[in-house]
């Protein structure tokens, strides 16, 4: 249900981080939605970050460079990729997590998951690439970039989900994970100066974006992954398409059409076998991997 959440906020985060960067730079609203979001965090719990392990810090530092660095690559390429192509190009991560966990770590992954991860894939290419590419060429060069983050997407999924720590320091981690964004980006955004946003429902998108998307929505994620394996969480984060479509049905009036309901049944099964109990398959190899040394 926590990984169900973060795809739903991410999910209506993508339309919205979209519509605001024609008015602010990408850099300057990518730092200020995360920090804000550590700001957040850290007031519920101030103390959170004393007396850490060295392995947390570690851990944190690498998770915000992974994700920090492929928000940033994906926000700037989609200013010159269709919307469709961009959300298929960056869900192919749910594709690339178990590749990368059986290569890196050595990570099994039970047969019933690699159904999941082609149910998951079929319905991004209904979700995404089948609804049209709005009548604009993709360039290669965006398309590259954004595949890079999407390699980016599953090593932090790959790392978070393999942290030793993750049960005592979760919320730690989520923490410090938004922190080392709010600092990449910031760097990148601090020569030009920092553009807020002016109006009343600019602000509202911002509040949404840092509270709603980042702050719970990391924080959610960090507690979610310590029950399920990466490779299955993958699959239920790349439901955040199914998400934007209901979004636009229910906000929008958009038409309920068919690659809605046929995209998001596939997502349904394709989450609905890697959360199911494993009783019947307790011989099928899950994944693990070796822990982060500490």
């Amino acid at each position: 249900m926590l990984l169900l959440f973060v795809s739903a906020a991410w999910g209506s985060a993508f339309p919205l981080m979209k519509d605001l960067m024609v008015r602010v730079p990408v850099a300057d609203l990518l730092t200020e939605r995360y920090a804000v979001a550590t700001l957040v965090l850290l007031a519920l719990r101030p103390r959170c970050l004393r007396e850490l392990p060295e392995d947390t810090w570690l851990t944190g530092l690498l998770l915000g460079l992974l994700f920090g660095v492929g928000q940033t690559a994906q926000a700037v390429a989609l200013h010159d990729l269709p919307s469709s192509v961009s959300g298929f190009t960056v869900g192919s991560y749910v594709v690339i997590t178990p590749v990368l966990g059986l290569v890196l770590l050595g990570a099994g992954v039970s047969g019933r998951t690699w159904l999941a991860v082609a149910l998951a894939t079929a319905a991004m290419t209904i979700f995404t690439l089948l609804r049209g590419t709005e009548g604009r060429a993709v360039p290669l060069p965006a398309l590259a970039v954004t595949l890079l983050s999407a390699v980016l997407y599953a090593g932090h999924t790959l790392v978070l989900g393999n942290f030793a720590g993750a049960r005592r320091d979760a919320y730690a981690v989520a923490v410090i994970q938004l922190g080392t964004i709010a600092l990449l980006t910031g760097a990148l955004a601090a020569p030009g100066g920092l553009t807020l946003p002016r109006a009343p429902a600019d602000w509202a998108i911002l509040a949404h974006l840092s509270i709603v998307a980042c702050a719970l929505g990391f924080l959610a994620r960090s507690f979610g992954q310590l029950h399920v394996p990466a490779a299955a969480a993958a699959v239920i984060l790349s439901a955040q398409p199914l998400w934007v479509a209901a979004l636009a049905v229910a906000l929008y009036g958009e038409q309920l059409t068919w690659t809605v309901l046929l995209g998001g049944g596939l997502i349904a099964l394709a989450m609905f076998l890697v959360v199911l109990p494993e009783e019947t398959l307790s011989a099928a190899p899950r994944e693990t991997g070796p822990a982060l040394p500490r």
